[in-house]
């Protein structure tokens, strides 16, 4: 069996730092980079991200939307980024947010978390909000490969708070909720769980939820979005450690120079460090 993906991330972010980078090819970015909007670009694009930070971040987050809407040669594109990514030592999270129920869900499986798939991914992003007994397809096959989920939890974007903090009829949130549901799962995992939560940095305080899940904590919204690796103590505070903060624009503007992206990458990983040592 596999090392599970929990030690396998601990021991990436410790020896490469806690930082996690997004491969996010928008239009508008392809363009900064002087690239053309199309497969040409998307692999320009992508091979050079790989190329320059494959060796230096512990882990790549690869939005699927980006490569799909290019329909099988935008999804041929990302089958080559996950595999040279991994040869490189990087750790890939595909974000790509499955949730389904049944057959469904297991294909979804099938496709991200089994090895030997042309998507093989290290963990995938999934949502709960079918229930958290649907994402049992992928939970057990993460467990089987050495693979990770993380979970949809507290996300950045401001409309999450409908669904994220509404109060089921025993007074706790369907955050809450799923938050309980993975600190179930990562019970007596060490280093690390594997199963992770999202939670978003943009989101203040959120010490009335107990995030000690025993899993990693994948943190979007520094750069772009406004959050600031300042930010993490705040917001995590006992938890800081089993952050992994995301960061996409931050560094992928800095291209299509290689070394631009290095010093990107580097910068705020030294800042992530600072700032987690500063934590309770």
């Amino acid at each position: 069996m596999t090392e599970p993906f929990g030690a396998r991330l601990r021991r990436a972010m410790d020896e490469r730092g806690p930082l996690c980078v997004g491969i996010d090819p928008h239009a508008s970015l392809l363009a900064d980079w002087g690239l053309n909007d199309d497969v040409a670009g998307l692999a320009r694009f992508t091979r050079t991200v790989v190329e320059a930070l494959g060796e230096h971040v512990a882990v790549f987050k690869p939005q699927a939307a980006f490569f799909e809407r290019f329909g099988s040669r935008g999804l041929a594109v990302l089958e080559t980024a996950v595999v040279e990514a991994r040869e490189r030592g990087a750790l890939v999270l595909m974000d790509a947010k499955r949730g389904d129920i049944g057959s469904t869900m297991a294909a979804y499986a099938e496709t991200y978390l089994r090895p030997g798939s042309p998507l093989f991914s290290d963990a995938l992003t999934v949502s709960p909000y079918l229930g958290y007994g649907s994402l049992k397809p992928a939970a057990d096959l993460a467990r089987e490969s050495g693979a990770g989920l993380f979970v949809l939890a507290l996300t950045s974007n401001p409309e999450g708070a409908e669904v994220q903090r509404a109060v089921r009829e025993d007074g706790r949130t369907l955050a809450a909720t799923m938050l309980g549901h993975l600190a179930a799962e990562n019970a007596g995992a060490e280093p690390l769980g594997s199963f992770g939560a999202v939670v978003g940095a943009t989101l203040g305080d959120l010490s009335s939820f107990d995030l000690a899940i025993n899993g990693p904590l994948l943190a979007p919204g520094i750069g772009a979005q406004g959050a600031t690796p300042a930010d993490l103590p705040t917001v995590f505070g006992a938890a800081a450690g089993n952050v992994l903060p995301s960061v996409s624009r931050g560094v992928l503007k800095h291209g299509p120079d290689a070394a631009g992206l290095r010093a990107a990458a580097d910068r705020f990983t030294e800042e992530v460090r600072t700032a987690l040592d500063q934590a309770p």
